[in-house]
Order: structure tokens, then C-alpha cells, then sequence
């Protein structure tokens, strides 16, 4: 099975580190896309260079517009007006029962539509994933920096899972979790239907560890290991998360690793995985992780891919098999290294 999600899916971390939204994405399953509804559907037996095939659901929310095209250029406005335009008079915008709809007819609150992501010119990702483990019921990938895990944006072919799916030939490919597009490391898939559950409950349950490195500045006043426990919310732009007054709802653990000159090596432990947690905690602590464009500055990344990755490594994970009961812990062999 391949999932699409649409342009400005908001699923959180937390969301995904509890097993993909409690075994979504699947029929039936509904997100939130910017204040509508998302259904994501699989198609069995499809290959990575298919997946822009797959057609995106949307429910339609309330709101002010008076046509479908003025109402979808405004529930994703990355999308041109002129692409919605292309696609309605292509016949790529189809409502519940496949039939074509136009750009002209009214909006109506709760119609279910069909649409076609296209992205045009994707670019390559000049970096390899790798195959840690692979068996009957797991995949453990070593994903480099700059692959987002699923299709989002930009991002189509050029994802962890569609490579995964070419490379393996087996379209049942489910992530377990994410990492974000600027992060490295490993990333846990299921393999079949049939065991995927108890797999995703190991995230849901929090019976997984997590183990994170990092290099981020020098704090020679701190005393580790070190416990940062805040409230973290949506912040400004939306991308963004804040710490904010109130109850803790983002644990870490922080110990180091190095400390020699200005830059240290940080072993990071996530005891919740809410949206960029580690990020936004050490740049609180007056260490931002070195290369990291959103915190606690938000900074224009230059469009060249290969440039200043984000430091932050998914060293390794580890848990107790719900199948066997057996001990499994897996290492990335990935390093980090500031540029020269």
C-alpha cells in the first residue's frame, strides 16, 4: 500500500510517533488539511513511479468562497491559480463518484473531492538511503538529509518510501513514524498488514527508544544530563512550533557526548515526540542545533540541497519485539560533521 497526502497536511510528530495517526493511512481514514478533511487511499501493487497516479480526497470545509477554484486556491496557496485552472480543464478535479467537476460550480460545504497532486520538474536528491534490516514483518532505513519520508510539497518520487517501494518491490511499505525532511537516520517501516498494529502500538504506547545526536554550541554552564520539559503549541509562520507557559507537554533528555572547543556532541533522548522537540528545546537552552533554519531563528535556506545540513542524527532505536519478545536495537552509520 502507498499513502499521498496532500500539500499543507499539519500531522504532527506526536501524531506519527503513535503509529501513524492509530493505523491510518488506510480506507476510511480521515485527516485534517487545512481546516478540510483528507482521505488517503492505497492501491495495491503500485510502484514509486506511480504514486502521482493516486488521487488525494478532500471534504470540503465552510467558508467564504463562491466557486471550487477560488476555495482551493485559497485552502493551498502554493498551488497556482492557474495549475487549479489547468487541472479542472484537464478533468484531474473529480468528486466523489470520479466525475469532472468544473471551476465554476459553487462551493459546498461537505462535498467530497478528488484530486490529482502534480508536481512538475521534481528535482533529484543527490543522497542514497540505506537498508539496515529488512525481514518478514520490519524495514529499518538509514535515510539521509533532505529526503522527506512521504510525499509532501514538493516531493513525490524523490521520498524514503517510494524509493523503498522501487527498491523492494513490495507496495505494502508503511512508514511507523517520521523524521523530518532536514533530519537523518533511521526510520522504521512495516512490512504487511497483518503485523503492522502491533508494531505501531510500540508508538502509541511509547515502548520504543529513541536515541538522537546532535552538534549544537558549546553550554559549559550546564550540568548533564539535563531534563528540558516545556509546553510546545503551533507558533508563527504555522511550520513553526513555540514554548509557552503551562503544563509540560514536550520531554527530553539531554546528555553530552564531547565537549571540546566551540561546537559540542549532544546525545539527545525524546521522551515525547511532539513537532521538532529537539530542535526547539536545545535552541532554548541557548544551543541551537547547527544548521537548523527554523530555531530559534527563522533564516532563508539557500536552494542548493547539499548545503549546511541540519546536525541532528536518528542514531538508534530500540524496543522489544511484540512478535518474538527479542531484544531489537538498530545504529545508524551515518555521521556528523560541520563543513570545512
Amino acid at each position: 500500500m502507498v499513502a499521498v497526502r496532500a500539500m499543507g497536511d499539519p500531522w504532527t510528530k506526536e501524531d506519527n510517533d503513535r503509529g501513524l495517526l492509530r493505523g491510518c493511512p488506510w480506507p476510511d481514514c480521515l485527516r485534517t488539511v487545512n481546516g478540510g478533511t483528507l482521505a488517503l487511499f492505497p492501491v495495491a501493487g503500485v510502484d514509486a513511479m506511480s504514486l502521482m497516479s493516486l488521487p488525494s480526497r478532500l471534504q470540503l470545509p465552510p467558508g467564504p468562497w463562491a466557486t471550487l477554484l477560488d476555495g482551493l486556491c485559497a485552502r493551498f496557496p502554493r498551488i497556482a491559480r492557474a495549475q487549479w485552472q489547468d487541472r479542472f480543464a484537464r478533468g484531474r478535479v473529480l468528486d466523489a463518484q470520479g466525475r469532472a467537476l468544473t471551476a465554476d460550480m459553487p462551493w459546498q460545504v461537505g462535498l467530497d473531492i478528488q484530486y490529482f497532486r502534480e508536481v512538475a520538474d521534481e528535482p533529484v536528491i543527490p543522497f542514497t538511503e540505506t537498508i539496515v534490516h529488512l525481514d518478514a514483518h520490519l524495514l529499518v532505513a538509514d535515510k539521509p538529509h533532505f529526503l522527506p519520508v512521504t510525499p509532501a510539497g514538493g516531493h513525490v518520487r524523490e521520498t524514503l518510501l517510494a524509493r523503498l517501494v522501487a527498491r523492494t518491490g513490495n507496495a505494502d511499505l508503511v512508514p511507523l513514524h517520521r523524521l523530518d525532511r532536514l533530519t537523518a537516520g533511521l526510520v522504521l517501516f512495516s512490512t504487511q498488514r497483518a503485523s503492522r498494529d502491533a508494531y505501531q502500538r510500540l508508538f502509541r504506547e511509547r515502548r520504543i527508544e529513541k536515541t538522537y545526536e546532535a552538534l549544537a554550541p558549546a553550554l559549559p554552564g550546564r550540568e548533564f544530563p539535563l531534563q528540558r520539559y516545556s509546553r510546545l503549541v503551533p507558533g508563527e509562520p504555522f511550520f513553526r512550533m513555540a514554548e509557552v507557559p503551562g503544563e509540560a507537554n514536550a520531554r527530553s533528555r539531554i546528555e553530552l557526548i564531547e565537549a571540546e572547543g566551540p561546537i559540542w556532541r549532544y546525545r539527545l533522548l525524546p521522551e515525547t515526540g511532539r513537532k521538532h522537540q529537539l530542535r526547539v528545546h536545545m535552541a532554548m537552552l541557548g544551543a541551537p542545533i547547527m544548521g537548523d533554519d527554523l530555531y530559534p531563528q527563522l533564516r532563508q535556506r539557500a536552494p542548493d540541497v547539499a548545503e549546511a545540513p541540519l546536525q541532528l542524527l536518528a542514531r538508534a532505536l530500540a524496543f522489544d519485539d511484540p512478535l518474538s519478545g527479542a531484544r531489537r536495537m538498530f545504529s545508524s552509520g551515518r555521521s556528523l560533521s560541520l563543513p570545512a
